[in-house]
C-alpha cells in the first residue's frame, strides 16, 4: 500500500512538472540581477542582402554565476515563427544546439542559433531576430528569473526587382560589394604555375639545345646542333665523326682515341656512364676511315646514331645520367 502511494505521488508530480514548464515558458517574469550573468554574443558579418532560403549563424555565450543556473526547457524551440511589430517576420528558428560547461562557481553556455528567411516582400524590408528570453532558477528558491538575449536587425530583399528601379537611388552605402573568396584557388593555381614553370625549365635543360642556362654550352652541346646541320650522305657522316672527335678532344684537353678511352674516363668520371658508346664511337670511326669492310651493327643510320651518341654525351657534360636505351630507338628529326 506505501508502495501504490509513493509511485502516486511520483506520477502526480511528472504532471504537475509537464503542465507548469509551458506555463513558465509564458509568463513575464522579473528580470535577473546582472551581476549574475554575462552575455556575449556573435552576430552575422553583414545585415542586410538576405533573400528567401538564407540563413543567419548567431551564437550566444550565456555565463550563469550561482546560485543561478539555466532552465533548458526555456531555450527557444526549433520551427518557432518570429513576428516584427505584431506581423510574421519571414523568420524561424532552423536548429539550435548548446554547449555547457560547469565550474565552481559558474556555468558557461555557448548556445549556437541557426535562423533561415523563408518569406520576404516586393521590396528591400526590415527583419529582426528578436531577442529570445531564458528563464533561470535560483537553487534552493522557489523563485524564477527571466533574461533576454540582445536583438538583431537587418533587412531582407525580394529575389527580383519589382517595377523600376533607379539603382544609383537604392543602392546602400551600408552594403559592401559581395566579393568571391579567390585565395585558395589563387594559391593553387600559383602552385601549379611553380610547378609547370620548374618542370619545363629542367625539360629544357635535358633537352635544350642552346646555351640559355649554366652548363648548356658544352662541346657536345654545339656537337648536336653541328652534327644535325649536315647532310646525309658519306662525306657528311666523316664530317659528323670529326665533329664529335673534336668535342672529346676538347673536354679532355688532349687527344682521345680507342686506345686510351680508360683514361679519359679516369680524368673525366662524369662521362663514365656513356663507356660503351664511346668504345662505339671510336669502332665506327675506325669503320668509316680505314676498314669499311668490317660491319658494325648500329641498330639505326650511323649519322642519326651519332647524333643520339652526342645527346648522350651532352647530358653528361650536364650531370645528368644518359638514357642509353634510346640508343637503339630511331630519333624523330
Amino acid at each position: 500500500m506505501k508502495a501504490q502511494k509513493t509511485l502516486f505521488a511520483c506520477l502526480l508530480m511528472a504532471m504537475l512538472t509537464a503542465t507548469t514548464l509551458p506555463a513558465i515558458a509564458d509568463v513575464t517574469l522579473p528580470n535577473v540581477d546582472n551581476k549574475y550573468v554575462t552575455v556575449k554574443e556573435i552576430n552575422p558579418t553583414r545585415d542586410a542582402g538576405y533573400v528567401v532560403g538564407d540563413k543567419l549563424e548567431r551564437t550566444i555565450i550565456l555565463t550563469v554565476k550561482k546560485p543561478y543556473e539555466l532552465i533548458k526547457e526555456s531555450l527557444p524551440i526549433v520551427g518557432y515563427e518570429h513576428r516584427y511589430r505584431g506581423q510574421v517576420s519571414g523568420v524561424e528558428l532552423a536548429n539550435i544546439s548548446v554547449e555547457d560547461e560547469t565550474f565552481s562557481d559558474r556555468s558557461v553556455h555557448t548556445i549556437h542559433l541557426v535562423y533561415q528567411v523563408f518569406k520576404s516582400g516586393r521590396v528591400v524590408r526590415p527583419a529582426i531576430l528578436r531577442g529570445e528570453i531564458v528563464k533561470l532558477r535560483h537553487n534552493g528558491k522557489t523563485e524564477l528569473r527571466q533574461l533576454r538575449f540582445p536583438s538583431f536587425n537587418f533587412r531582407t530583399s525580394p529575389l527580383s526587382v519589382y517595377g523600376e528601379v533607379n539603382l544609383k537611388n537604392e543602392m546602400s552605402p551600408f552594403i559592401p560589394p559581395f566579393t568571391i573568396d579567390t585565395k585558395k584557388e589563387e594559391q593553387a593555381l600559383k602552385i601549379a604555375a611553380g610547378v609547370l614553370a620548374l618542370s619545363l625549365l629542367g625539360l629544357l635543360y635535358i633537352l635544350g639545345a642552346r646555351t640559355w642556362l649554366p652548363r648548356m654550352g658544352g662541346a657536345f652541346a654545339k656537337a648536336y646542333r653541328s652534327v644535325g646541320k649536315l647532310p646525309d650522305n658519306q662525306q657528311g657522316l666523316q664530317q659528323a665523326i670529326e665533329v664529335v672527335h673534336q668535342a672529346i678532344q676538347k673536354v679532355a684537353g688532349h687527344s682521345v682515341f680507342g686506345n686510351n678511352v680508360d683514361q679519359f674516363l679516369q680524368e673525366k668520371p662524369a662521362y663514365q656512364p656513356a663507356k660503351p658508346e664511346i668504345e662505339r664511337f671510336f669502332n665506327l670511326s675506325r669503320q668509316i676511315f680505314f676498314d669499311s669492310k668490317t660491319p658494325l651493327d648500329l641498330g639505326m643510320p650511323a649519322k642519326q646514331w651519332l647524333r643520339t651518341f652526342c645527346r648522350h654525351m651532352r647530358d653528361c657534360e650536364r650531370g645528368l645520367t644518359p638514357d642509353l636505351n634510346s640508343v637503339s630507338k630511331p630519333e624523330a628529326k
